[in-house]
C-alpha cells in the first residue's frame, strides 16, 4: 500500500500508538501493527524496532550513510583525469592501475591506502558522477532540464547493449536534415529505418518534420518493406514523440521504444547507416527558385532506393554496431534474411532503381553509376543549377567503367561528398596599430635578432608613451613570429622574397 502521511504525521501517530502498543496482548499488537503498517507504509520489522524502541528521535527516522567517495577520493580523481587527458570514465576506469602506479613510481602522486583503494574499486559511472562538476565547470556548460512530455514518459528506453536477439522487422528509425552546415531556413529531411538483425535500410523523404508525415511514410514502407514491422525505436524527437505516431503504432500493435537522450550511441545501427546512405547529401532547399521542393524530392526518392541496394544485397559491412557479432557475420545475416519466411526483393522501377530479385541479378556498375548521376544532381539542387532530375543512364557502360580506373586522380568525384574549400583569412579587418612602428621594430631585430616581443613592446612603450596599450602586445608578438618565420625560410632556402 502507497504511503498516505507525511513523516511528521507518522511521528505523531507513533508516539500516540506506541505505548498502547507496548501495553497490549499478542492480538492486540498485531492489530495495531497492521493498522500502522497499512497507514504509513513502513516495513512490518521496521515497525516493530520503532514500537519497541526506549526513544522516538525528533527528526528523520532514516538515517544518512556516510558517503565513501569523500573529498580527497574526488581530488585524486582529477587530478588522475588531467593525467589521463580528460578522458571519459569508461575509458578512464581500465588505465587507472596503470596511470596511478605510473605517477607513484616517478614521485608525482601519493596517495593514501585507503584514499587508493577506493579510486580503483570505483566504477566508470561513479567516476563520471565524481568528475561531472569539474568537467561543467571547464566546459562552461549548465545542465538544462526538462519537463518530460507524457507519450515521451510511456515509450521505455532501449540501449545498444538490449539487443539481444533482433528478429529482421526490429528497426531503429532516425530523421535526417539536409541542412548542410546551417540550420536557418527550409530543408528536406529523409527518414531512415535500419534493421538491427540484417543492417537492411529504408528511407522515405519528408518535406518538413511532422508527426503526420513520419506516419505516412511509415505506412507507405510498410507496404514495400522485405519483412514485417516488428519494432520501432526512435529518438526522442517531437517528430516520433507525438499523440499522431503514438495512436499508429498502438493500432497496427508496433511496439515501440526510445533511446536515452543524448546518447547516439543507443542508436548505433541507423547512425551508421546516416553515414554512409543520407547524412551527407548536402543541402536541399524545400522552396522557391530551380533547386526547390519537388526537384529535391524526387531526387531523394531515387537515390536511397538505389543506395541501400548495393550495400543491403552485394557489400559486406565493415563496422558493426557494440555489443553485436563483427562485420565478419554479417554476410550469414543477409543471407538468413534472404532465405527468411515472406522475404522479397521488391521491383523498384517506379523508384528509380531497376528490377531485381536477388543480387545474382544486380548489376552493380549500372547501380554505381546511377547513384553517381543523381549525387551530381543533388549537388547541382543545392547551388540552384538544376531544375529536373535527368534520365536514367541509358546504353554501354564502357565510359563509366573506363573512368573508375583514374577518377582517383580527381580527388572526391562524389559531388554529395565535397567539401567546399574555406577561404584563407589573409586580411586585416582592423587598421595595423603598429603600422608606423614597425620600420623601428625591425631595425631593433636586425641588430639583435633574439629579442622577445614583450621586451621590444615596453621600450616602444616607453619611447611613445600613452600610444600603445597593453592589450596590444599580442599583436606585435604575431608580427615578430611572421618576421622570424620569413627570415628562416630566406636562410635556408635562400629565397629573394623580402623579410619585411
Amino acid at each position: 500500500m502507497a504511503r498516505k502521511v507525511n513523516a511528521e504525521t507518522r511521528r505523531d501517530l507513533l508516539k500516540v500508538i506506541r505505548e498502547r502498543y507496548q501495553a497490549g496482548t499478542k492480538d492486540e499488537k498485531l492489530r495495531i501493527l497492521d493498522e500502522f503498517v497499512a497507514v504509513t507504509g513502513y516495513h512490518r520489522k521496521h515497525a516493530i524496532r520503532l514500537f519497541n524502541a526506549d526513544s522516538i528521535a525528533s527528526g528523520s527516522v532514516r538515517r544518512s550513510r556516510l558517503p565513501l567517495y569523500d573529498e580527497a577520493v574526488r581530488e585524486a580523481l582529477v587530478v588522475l583525469w588531467e593525467a589521463s587527458d580528460r578522458v571519459c570514465g569508461k575509458r578512464l576506469k581500465p588505465l587507472l592501475p596503470i596511470l596511478v602506479s605510473a605517477l607513484e613510481r616517478h614521485g608525482h602522486l601519493t596517495l593514501a591506502p585507503t584514499v587508493r583503494a577506493r579510486v580503483l574499486a570505483a566504477s566508470a559511472a561513479t567516476l563520471d558522477r565524481l568528475l561531472a562538476s569539474t568537467r561543467a565547470a571547464v566546459s562552461g556548460r549548465r545542465e538544462r532540464r526538462r519537463a518530460m512530455p507524457a507519450v515521451q514518459q510511456n515509450v521505455p528506453v532501449r540501449t545498444s547493449a538490449d539487443w539481444e536477439t533482433p528478429l529482421p522487422g526490429d528497426m531503429e528509425a532516425d530523421l535526417v536534415s539536409h541542412g548542410g552546415e546551417s540550420a536557418a531556413g527550409n530543408f528536406v529531411h529523409t527518414l531512415t529505418l535500419t534493421d538491427v538483425a540484417s543492417g537492411w535500410t529504408e528511407c522515405v523523404a519528408l518535406v518538413v518534420r511532422g508527426g503526420a508525415l513520419v506516419v505516412a511514410a511509415l505506412e507507405q514502407m510498410r507496404t514495400r518493406m522485405a519483412f514485417p514491422l516488428r519494432g520501432f525505436d526512435t529518438d526522442n524527437g517531437g517528430e516520433f514523440m507525438n499523440e499522431t505516431v503514438a495512436a499508429y503504432c498502438l493500432e497496427h500493435g508496433i511496439p515501440r521504444t526510445r533511446s536515452r537522450p543524448y546518447h547516439k550511441n543507443d542508436q548505433a545501427w541507423v547512425e551508421q547507416k546516416n553515414g554512409s546512405v543520407v547524412r551527407r547529401l548536402g543541402r536541399l532547399p524545400t522552396a522557391g527558385g530551380p533547386g526547390g521542393r519537388r526537384g529535391a524530392l524526387a531526387a531523394l526518392r531515387g537515390l536511397p532506393a538505389l543506395r541501400e541496394l548495393l550495400p543491403a544485397l552485394l557489400q559486406v559491412g565493415v563496422k558493426d554496431a557494440p555489443g553485436r557479432q563483427g562485420s565478419q557475420d554479417l554476410p550469414r545475416a543477409r543471407d538468413a534474411l534472404r532465405e527468411a519466411p515472406g522475404f522479397r526483393c521488391r521491383d523498384r522501377r517506379d523508384e528509380g532503381a531497376p528490377a531485381s530479385g536477388g543480387a545474382a541479378e544486380l548489376d552493380p556498375l549500372r547501380l554505381l553509376e546511377e547513384i553517381r548521376a543523381i549525387q551530381h544532381h543533388l549537388a547541382a539542387l543545392a547551388s540552384g543549377q538544376a531544375s529536373h532530375l535527368p534520365g536514367r543512364p541509358d546504353g554501354s557502360l564502357e565510359g563509366f567503367l573506363t573512368g573508375l580506373a583514374t577518377a582517383w586522380q580527381q580527388g572526391e568525384v562524389r559531388a554529395t561528398h565535397r567539401v567546399t574549400p574555406r577561404r584563407t583569412h589573409d586580411w586585416r579587418t582592423r587598421k595595423d596599430p603598429f603600422e608606423t612602428a614597425w620600420p623601428q621594430v625591425l631595425v631593433w631585430l636586425e641588430a639583435k635578432p633574439d629579442r622577445v616581443g614583450k621586451e621590444l613592446f615596453e621600450r616602444l612603450q616607453r619611447e611613445q608613451v600613452g600610444v600603445f596599450a597593453d592589450g596590444q602586445l599580442r599583436t606585435l608578438q604575431r608580427r615578430i613570429k611572421e618576421w622570424r618565420r620569413a627570415a628562416a625560410r630566406k636562410l635556408v632556402f635562400a629565397s629573394s622574397e623580402a623579410v619585411a
